[in-house]
């Protein structure tokens, strides 16, 4: 019934409201397009599995720790004499400030469990080949500004071993010939580790990558949906479409991807959660020992390692222990550890396989991923126990083994014998 008065009935009780408004915000920004681009109309294969978890519960991550990470630097105070009382006030006095801490330290350690295992699922499914090659790049620059942005964040505590643990990795850019020293002083700021590094860290933890992270996060999730998202089977699904040009073996994003991606986050937080109120030191690998006492420029930690997410490529860092080239063992571990960063930037330039998926290709490149993982488990492992003559040689045999998985890629990949590829994705 119209309202006698001509006036419009309140914006509750109007059925149209919401389409109204959708219609004022479509004329002046793509609200609608973008979801529909993104979410609604965005076919994903229809077969995904449990390893397509961890690309959304790292998204979760990063809003936990952004949000977190903006509460905290409410308290905290970033200078020598007062970063590490600070955070004894936020664990001791500020209301719920401990909850803080423990969520953004234990954040940092799901960050890079989740980062990994979906960066496996990318090599165990080759993600990364044509046309997703832009898409792998993106994430391998998401991958090293999350390295920085945990490293600029371990200095920030000012306990003991984050003082010293960045004492000794900022001293790697010394080794570097002619520019070294130079170099060093200028990543430090100072002739030490000081005020003025822990400010600059602070200001590129809080601010600067953050902001290239979103970004980066963003061109991520849309040069992924241009392209469309893999699947198990390396299938692509736009080869087969119906009338309305929908994929046969797609289906809408949203609600089904979107609702069933729920479950998973209710589970990882509930273990998320789980570590955060029982287990938020991991038994010293999320937070040290020596960094519950202050950072002291005259009292060395026993044995300095940094956080558990990158120890495996701290023992390769040690692995070189012989000089080459007239250049010391210590320059050649830097260029052993940052190789071994960057080395996958390249894998879709190195697989030369005719499929995609592990699942169709040979025992050949099933063994040197079985073995690449084996080696990046034990090497972590390594980088965490102190240096010793045994850990030494194994760790230099694993290091050989990471990067023969990568050297050899190119033949093994090209010679093995490979299973026939389905037409279509299958439901397994």
């Amino acid at each position: 019934m119209s309202n006698p008065q001509g006036e419009r009935p309140p914006a509750g009780q109007n059925p149209g409201a919401w389409g109204n408004f959708m219609g004022w915000l479509d004329e002046r920004f793509p609200a609608t397009e973008t979801f529909e681009y993104h979410m609604s109309k965005y076919y994903a294969p229809k077969n995904f599995n449990f390893w397509y978890y961890f690309g959304v519960l790292s998204m979760v991550v990063l809003v936990i720790q952004l949000l977190s990470g903006i509460w905290l630097t409410m308290n905290y105070v970033p200078s020598g004499s007062g970063a590490f009382a600070s955070v004894e006030y936020i664990m001791r006095d500020v209301e719920y400030g401990w909850l803080l801490r423990y969520m953004h330290s234990t954040g940092a350690s799901a960050f890079f469990v989740v980062v990994y295992l979906h960066m496996f699922r990318a090599m165990l499914y080759g993600s990364y080949r044509k046309p997703r090659e832009l898409v792998w790049l993106i994430g391998m620059g998401i991958f090293i500004l999350l390295m920085a942005e945990g490293f600029f964040g371990y200095l920030l505590p000012w306990g003991n071993m984050s003082y010293w643990a960045a004492q000794v990795i900022v001293s790697l850019a010394g080794a570097i010939p002619v520019i070294g020293p130079d170099l060093m002083e200028w990543v430090r700021g100072d002739y030490l580790v000081s005020d003025i590094t822990l400010n600059r860290f602070f200001a590129l933890h809080v601010v600067a990558v953050p902001l290239m992270l979103v970004m980066l996060v963003f061109v991520h999730l849309v040069a992924l949906h241009h392209v469309g998202s893999n699947n198990p089977d390396g299938v692509d699904i736009k080869k087969h479409k119906d009338a309305n040009g929908v994929p046969l073996d797609g289906i809408a994003f949203h609600p089904y991807y979107s609702v069933h991606d729920i479950q998973a986050i209710v589970v990882f937080l509930f273990f998320f959660c789980a570590i955060m109120f029982f287990a938020p030191e991991m038994g010293g690998y999320f937070l040290e020992k020596p960094n519950f006492e202050a950072a002291d420029a005259l009292k060395t930690p026993e044995h300095i390692v940094p956080v558990w997410y990158y120890m495996p490529f701290y023992a390769m860092l040690r692995a070189a222990t012989y000089p080459f080239l007239g250049l010391d063992a210590k320059f050649w571990g830097l260029v052993i550890m940052a190789s071994a960063i960057l080395l996958p930037c390249v894998l879709p330039w190195l697989d030369r396989s005719p499929v995609k998926s592990i699942r169709y290709k040979g025992f050949a490149s099933k063994f040197m991923l079985g073995l690449f993982v084996v080696s990046f488990v034990v090497l972590g492992y390594l980088g965490a126990v102190p240096p010793s003559p045994i850990a030494t040689g194994a760790a230099q045999l694993f290091t050989a083994t990471y990067f023969l998985y990568f050297i050899l890629m190119p033949w093994y990949t090209r010679v093995e014998k490979t299973k026939p590829v389905p037409d279509r994705v299958t439901m397994r």
